[in-house]
C-alpha cells in the first residue's frame, strides 16, 4: 500500500468516525428519552398502559417525540426502539423509523410520544420484518387507558398491535393506521457499531450495548 493510499484510508476512517458520533450521541439520547416515556406511560394507575396488557405484550413499541404535521392529516415521522421478551428479560433493543399519515391526533403541529404493544405472535412476525404497515399489513387498535377492568376490550381480543400517546401531558389510546414501520438501519449501525439486523435483534441472538441500559431497565420494572 502506497503512502498516498494509507493517507486516503485514514481520512476516510476520520471522516466516518466524525459523522458516526453525532449520530451515536443521537441515538444514546433518543434511548434515554423512550426510557422516560415506558416509565410515564405505565407509571400512572388510572391513565396510563393498563400493567395486565403489559405483561401479556410479545414486544414493544417506543417512539419518542413522533412528528406531526398540521391539520391532523399530514404527515408524521419518528425513530424509536422496540424490545421483544425473551428468556430472562427483554432482547437487545432494535431501531424503528415510523413515517406515513394519520387521522389519530388532535389537529395542530405536535410531537407526541407513542407506544405499541404488540399483543401476540402474529404481529412480532410482521415486525421482524424490514417494513409493514399498520392497519394494512397489521390490525392496529387505540389500546385502552386506565385499570385492568378497563383493559378488556374487543380491541385486546382482535389487534395485533394496541397504540398509547402522549401529548402535552395527556394520555390517550391512539390508532396509527396508515403508517408504516421500518428498520433504523443508521441507529442500529451507531448502536452495534456494524451491520445487524432487526431480526437478529428481537430474536435474542445479540447482546444489547451499555447505551439501552435504562431503557431495558424501565421495561422490566412492569
Amino acid at each position: 500500500m502506497s503512502r498516498y493510499t494509507r493517507l486516503f484510508v485514514l481520512v476516510c476512517a476520520c471522516g466516518v468516525a466524525a459523522l458516526s458520533a453525532p449520530l451515536l450521541a443521537d441515538t444514546r439520547e433518543r434511548l434515554d428519552d423512550a426510557a422516560e416515556v415506558v416509565g410515564d406511560l405505565l407509571g400512572i394507575p388510572d391513565k396510563g398502559i393498563p400493567a395486565e396488557l403489559f405483561t401479556k405484550a410479545d414486544c414493544v413499541i417506543v417512539i419518542p417525540s413522533l412528528k406531526k404535521a398540521a391539520f391532523g392529516f399530514g404527515g408524521e415521522f419518528g425513530r424509536g426502539f422496540a424490545a421483544c421478551r425473551a428468556t430472562g428479560g427483554w432482547t437487545a433493543p432494535a431501531g424503528i423509523r415510523i413515517e406515513g399519515g394519520s387521522f389519530g391526533f388532535q389537529i395542530g403541529g405536535s410531537a407526541t410520544d407513542v407506544v405499541m404493544l404488540v399483543m401476540n405472535r402474529k404481529g412480532m412476525e410482521k415486525l421482524l420484518s424490514s417494513k409493514f404497515t399498520l392497519g394494512g399489513d397489521a390490525s392496529v387498535a387505540a389500546g385502552p387507558i386506565g385499570r385492568s377492568a378497563e383493559a378488556k376490550t374487543d380491541a385486546q381480543m382482535t389487534a395485533e398491535i394496541l397504540g398509547y400517546s402522549r401529548s402535552r401531558g395527556i394520555y390517550a389510546g391512539v390508532s396509527l393506521e396508515g403508517s408504516t414501520l421500518r428498520a433504523d438501519a443508521d441507529a442500529n449501525d451507531a448502536m452495534y457499531g456494524r451491520k445487524v439486523s432487526n431480526r437478529e435483534l428481537l430474536g435474542g441472538s445479540v447482546k444489547a450495548p451499555e447505551s439501552a441500559a435504562r431503557f431495558l431497565a424501565a421495561l422490566a420494572k412492569h
